[in-house]
């Protein structure tokens, strides 16, 4: 039997070489980084993640009672750079201007940098933003089974402009439940939803529609999918138990149809246990 003892944080994803999602756990001790987990060979396994209370902020270490925008104090939501607006919009984003909304240098790293925006398979099809060194990642982490890029900008703004216009006509969040699921709203190829996505933009984005029609298929560690996924949080039960049927998205899928989110609880302070 394998214990660990980590402050959780989300899954980081990789693509293997045959297509297959690859997810490393990162272990920690409140902030500091001990090596990451294997969690692929976790799959038809036992599994026991017990709650021990403690929950600490993942930008500062403090001890807190709830978190904020993925694992952080109410402060640091508001004024630490991993809580930056333009996350989550990017098109209010201004660093290529020279105007930082918190942090300049971390801004300059991740967000005057070049950012695709695609489209991806979840449950259905939806459109999303990401640097362009973090895409097969980006789609691994939403559960997609297929991706493929529409643009290529040289700044986040620019991408979350675009993003803007096409939102208005599809999705731009997935639902989880169908994800999970694994069931499809509609089968047309990505390659034709790029085309109709296209025909949406404005002259002044087609210098930076991407060329590439590359679909990109991702398979997942996946014995059994959920059938009716169940959500459950640390909050209401300390300790989540069963075999480990499945991994998709960042989410733990159990043999009774439980499925646990590890990135909505980054910052909980858990002992895993695997035999």
């Amino acid at each position: 039997m394998t214990h660990i003892t980590t402050n959780l944080r989300k899954m980081n994803t990789r693509l293997g070489e045959d297509g297959i999602a690859l997810y490393a756990l990162p272990q920690l001790n409140i902030l500091e980084y001990l090596g990451d987990q294997d969690v692929n060979q976790w799959l038809g396994r036992s599994v026991k993640i017990e709650f021990t209370g403690n929950i600490h902020c993942i930008a500062t270490g403090k001890k807190i009672k709830k978190t904020y925008g993925e694992g952080m104090s109410y402060d640091a939501w508001m004024s630490s750079p991993l809580g930056n607006p333009a996350i989550i919009r990017p098109e209010l984003s201004r660093i290529h201007e020279g105007v930082a909304l918190r942090d300049k240098e971390w801004e300059e790293k991740h967000h005057n940098q070049p950012h695709y925006v695609y489209l991806s398979r979840t449950g259905g099809v939806k459109v999303g933003v990401t640097r362009a060194t973090n895409l097969f990642s980006r789609w691994i982490d939403q559960g997609a089974v297929e991706g493929i890029p529409l643009a290529l900008v040289p700044y986040r703004q620019l991408a979350g402009l675009i993003e803007v216009v096409l939102k208005a006509h599809m999705d731009d969040k997935t639902a989880w439940q169908a994800m999970l699921k694994g069931e499809f709203k509609d089968t047309m190829p990505l390659t034709e939803h790029k085309e109709a996505a296209l025909n949406l933009l404005p002259e002044e984005y087609f210098d930076f529609i991407s060329d590439d029609d590359t679909v990109t298929h991702i398979h997942y560690p996946v014995v059994k999918l959920a059938t009716k996924p169940r959500s459950i949080k640390l909050d209401n039960q300390s300790v989540i138990e069963g075999t480990l049927t499945g991994i998709k998205g960042q989410y733990l899928l159990f043999e009774d149809d439980s499925v646990f989110n590890v990135r909505a609880h980054a910052g909980y302070e858990t002992i895993i246990s695997i035999s």
